[in-house]
C-alpha cells in the first residue's frame, strides 16, 4: 500500500531520515517506534505531503507521491495528530464534515456518514454540536478520528494519537481504536514511543534510531531476536509497560 525507497530528509544540519526503505502492507497495522527525534513522525509527514523528501521516492498504491498527484492522493488518507488538531471555532460536527463540505457532498450524505462514524467510534451523538473546548481529551481524539475517516480513506496515519491522554482514558481509547481497525480492515501506520502500545496494536513493528530502521518484524521477533544491543536496551527500558499489555495473536 505504501512504499518508501531510499528516502532521506534533513532539517538544516540535522538528518531526520537517512536512505529509508520501508514497505507498509495493505490491511495491516504497522507501528513506528523509537526514541524522540528518530524520524518516525517525519515518515508520516512525508507520506501525507506536509514535507518533501530530499532524496528518494514514496509510492501509494503504486502511484508516486508528487506535487501534481498529492491533492487527490491525500483524500485517500486519513491523518490524526497527538492533540487532535481540531479547529476551536467549529463544533465537533463541523470539524468532522470539513472535507466533505469542501468536496460538496450533499447534506444528507454528510449527516448519514457522521452518524455512522459516531456509532463506530462510540462518540455521543448529543455532543456533536459542542465545541472542542467543551469536550474531554478522549472525545476530542474521537472527533479527530471521525474526521480522518469521513472520506472513507484507504490508509490511516496516526502520529501518537493517544500520547496526551491520561492512562484510563488512553486505555479505553486503545481498545476502541483496535476495534475500529479490525472492523474496517484499513491499512494503518501509527507512531508511538510506547512499546506496550505498539504490542497492543501492531501486526508489524518498525524500530528506528537516528533516522534509520534498526529492526522490523513482529513484536515477538523483537523480543526474542533483538538485532543489536540498542534494540535490547530499548526493550529493557520498557519491560514494565510491556508486561501489562496484551500482544495479539
Amino acid at each position: 500500500m505504501l512504499e518508501l525507497n531510499q528516502v532521506s530528509k534533513n532539517y538544516a544540519d540535522v538528518c531526520a531520515l537517512e536512505h529509508c526503505d520501508l514497505s507498509i502492507a495493505s490491511g495491516q497495522t504497522t507501528v513506528l517506534i523509537g526514541p524522540s527525534g528518530c524520524g518516525k513522525s517525519t515518515i508520516l509527514r512525508l507520506i501525507i505531503g506536509l514535507q518533501t523528501p530530499d532524496e528518494g521516492s514514496i509510492h501509494f498504491a503504486g502511484q508516486r507521491l508528487e506535487r501534481d498527484s498529492l491533492p487527490a492522493l491525500r483524500q485517500r488518507m486519513g491523518y490524526v495528530i497527538q492533540d487532535g488538531g481540531l479547529f476551536p471555532h467549529l463544533c465537533a460536527r463541523d470539524n468532522v464534515a470539513l472535507m466533505a463540505r469542501y468536496l460538496r457532498w450533499p447534506d444528507v450524505r454528510i449527516a448519514t456518514r457522521i452518524t455512522e462514524l459516531a456509532e463506530l467510534t462510540h462518540f455521543p451523538v448529543d455532543a456533536l454540536d459542542r465545541f472542542p473546548i467543551q469536550l474531554s481529551g478522549g472525545q476530542q481524539q474521537r472527533v479527530s478520528l471521525m474526521r480522518s475517516l469521513m472520506l472513507d480513506p484507504e490508509v490511516l496515519l496516526l502520529d501518537e494519537p493517544l500520547g496526551a491522554l491520561d492512562p484510563m482514558i488512553r486505555r479505553d481509547l486503545q481498545v476502541d481504536l483496535r476495534e475500529v481497525f479490525t472492523n474496517l480492515g484499513k491499512t494503518v501506520l501509527m507512531v508511538t514511543h510506547d512499546l506496550g502500545e505498539a504490542a497492543f496494536f501492531a501486526d508489524t513493528v518498525v524500530l528506528l534510531r537516528d533516522g534509520r530502521i534498526v529492526q522490523q518484524g513482529t513484536m515477538e521477533q523483537l523480543l526474542r531476536e533483538p538485532a543489536d544491543d540498542f534494540v535490547r536496551r530499548f526493550i529493557q527500558a520498557q519491560r514494565s509497560p510491556l508486561e501489562t499489555m496484551e500482544i495479539p495473536g
